[in-house]
């Protein structure tokens, strides 16, 4: 997935945003999850968040028992783009 490809991101690519709804903060957190319902244990969804609604976010998923991690957004990058080269 690209993170870069979000709806509300078209003003400016190069930022992705905050995925809490109706928020246009540049998102610095990536949320992944995933529901054990519909995906394999090893997928992973995301969600991106600002550092104002990540535990707002988290606290969405974890009630559920879907979030499996909260990792800084250029960690996640840096660690996508090591998997990539």
């Amino acid at each position: 997935m690209d993170l870069f490809d979000l709806p509300g991101a078209a003003s400016d690519p190069d930022r992705p945003v905050c995925s809490a709804k109706g928020c246009r903060a540049a998102a610095v957190w990536v949320l992944a999850w995933n529901n054990p319902k519909l995906h394999t244990p090893e997928r992973r969804k995301t969600w991106l968040a600002c550092d104002e609604h990540r535990e707002h976010l988290s606290s969405f998923l974890g009630v559920r028992g879907f979030l499996k991690d909260v990792v800084a957004l250029a960690d996640w990058e840096r660690e996508r783009s090591a998997a990539d080269g």
